[in-house]
């Protein structure tokens, strides 16, 4: 029995929309028992004083401070490598076994699991060089596992770009590097900056890569190789070892209105410069 072409494009509207939101219903019902479990509980108190008693009281300003320690040192390494991989990919070699490489290692390392980045990260960064359990090790292993996420989505936002305005360019004199980074980088700009965005709230949600390789300490971080605890872990022992769970649900609304607010502040920026 064949269906009717009106009827099958209702049915497929339907699946579409109760998949969407469901979706959204499940995001909402998390995002509302966690804020109003944690909203409660955070106070100045608790943003300017650091754990004591394991986390039993006190407030997460040393948490606070190695999150975004951390984030900004993979951040720094991972973006330029990824977004000068991407543009190589995209603008400067033509398909080729080397390029297909590239990308295969790009795709292998996103579907690695964040416990091995972890693993190599404490054999590599904090035992054979020495670098300890420290801010710059849990950078640099974060960095290898946001790397492949720059990579992809800067490479589709670059090849998103018209070739048209490439042809124009070069029609009027510009070289190579003038027609990347005046017309192409602008104009992909918004795709790079949301593939960011995707690396930032994965370094700041995780957990096994950090415990290896930046350790848990609770205490304030003075340079790059001091240990540090960043919230998400701070959130992960008190809510195992079931220390508290008020600072938990704490500590778990700040990262959630922490990463929203990244998402609303960038973006609101990204639309009033970029075109």
């Amino acid at each position: 029995m064949k269906i009717d072409n009106r009827l099958e494009e209702k049915i497929a509207k339907t699946v579409i929309w109760t998949a969407a939101l469901a979706v959204i219903l499940i995001l909402s019902l998390i995002l509302i028992h966690i804020l109003v479990e944690g909203l409660p509980h955070l106070s100045w108190e608790f943003l300017t004083t650091i754990p004591r008693n394991m986390g039993r009281s006190g407030g997460i300003s040393s948490a606070i401070a190695g999150t975004l320690l951390l984030t900004v040192v993979a951040i720094v390494i991972a973006v330029p490598f990824g977004i000068g991989t991407a543009f190589y990919l995209a603008e400067y070699t033509r398909e080729s076994l080397i390029t297909r490489i590239i990308r295969f290692c790009a795709e292998s390392l996103a579907g690695i699991p964040s416990i091995v980045f972890g693993l190599f990260g404490f054999i590599f960064f904090v035992i054979s060089l020495n670098l300890g359990w420290s801010i710059l090790s849990g950078g640099l292993t974060l960095a290898f596992m946001i790397l492949p996420t720059i990579i992809r989505t800067s490479e589709e936002a670059i090849r998103a770009v018209p070739q048209i305005y490439r042809e124009v360019s070069y029609s009027l004199g510009a070289t190579k590097w003038q027609t990347i980074s005046r017309v192409v980088l602008p104009m992909a700009l918004r795709g790079i900056v949301n593939g960011i965005i995707l690396s930032v709230g994965r370094c700041v949600a995780e957990t096994a890569a950090v415990i290896l390789t930046a350790g848990s300490t609770l205490r304030m971080p003075n340079s790059l190789f001091s240990s540090t605890r960043t919230m998400a872990v701070h959130f992960y022992i008190l809510a195992r070892e079931g220390i508290s769970m008020d600072n938990a649900y704490g500590t778990a609304a700040l990262l959630i209105l922490f990463i929203l607010v990244i998402n609303v502040v960038v973006g609101a920026l990204v639309n009033r410069y970029v075109s």
